[in-house]
């Protein structure tokens, strides 16, 4: 995966003006373009190019854009995806999230804005989130290579809830406001006015709890969350 000029971006969107206008300025910059109007027509171009990075509208004919996100996390849990949406509801980002997504624009939004985002989370999706491997309980994150085990069993998590876990336990016991993980997962503060942090984090307690003895994420009610292994008797669970 490219990290800058050269990544191949699939716009999926039905608003023929949008559509060029993002193709034209996305290949002025370096990056391979590709198109599509509707979540078929985007199915079948995720499995012939498998894209870096996808660039999908909300709202599309048939399906909709939150269907196809599935749909496509179905298939591969590393592309990017990056909701577009004229609605600017919390409960609209929240499915968008919940469906998969990685992070969004509304419109209207300026270029400067979407380039910034397209490459901080190609960049992050690249790079890892510290480069090392951090411990605690039964858990292990090894956040170079974006891989997970609890109770030595692999963790399968999608790429914003790998990092959330990580911003999280590399720094146990301090307590981080949504606003501050959202600024070290996201690279802006925009998620962290929503639900969609408790959205990643109930994710990734669902499948912590699913085989870990420990209980990690703490909630601060109306401040954030804290990283703490705590065991819980009488429920340890067996590693093999």
């Amino acid at each position: 995966m490219l990290a800058s000029s050269g990544a191949d971006i699939l716009i999926v969107e039905d608003d023929e003006v949008i559509k060029s206008t993002l193709a034209y300025n996305l290949a002025r910059q370096g990056f391979g373009v590709h198109q599509a109007e509707t979540g078929a027509e985007a199915m079948r171009l995720v499995r012939k190019i498998r894209p870096d990075l996808i660039l999908l509208d909300i709202m599309l004919p048939g399906e909709s854009g939150v269907e196809v996100c599935k749909r496509v996390r179905e298939r591969d849990e590393s592309v990017v995806i990056v909701m577009i949406t004229a609605k600017d509801s919390e409960e609209d980002k929240v499915r968008g999230f919940e469906a998969g997504a990685d992070d969004y624009v509304t419109k209207p939004f300026g270029m400067k804005e979407l380039f910034a985002r397209i490459t901080a989370n190609l960049k992050r999706s690249e790079s890892g989130h510290r480069g090392k491997v951090l411990e605690s309980g039964d858990l292990v994150l090894d956040t170079k290579n974006f891989t997970a085990q609890v109770a030595n069993k692999p963790l399968n998590l999608r790429l914003k809830e790998f990092e959330l876990l990580a911003a999280l336990a590399s720094s146990p016991g301090e307590l981080k406001s949504r606003e501050e993980l959202a600024k070290e997962v996201w690279g802006h503060a925009g998620v962290g006015s929503s639900r969609t942090i408790d959205v990643h984090i109930r994710r990734i307690r669902a499948a912590l709890e699913a085989t870990s003895g420990y209980d990690y994420i703490h909630t601060a009610r109306g401040l954030g969350y804290r990283f703490e292994a705590r065991e819980r008797v009488g429920e340890r669970v067996e590693a093999g």
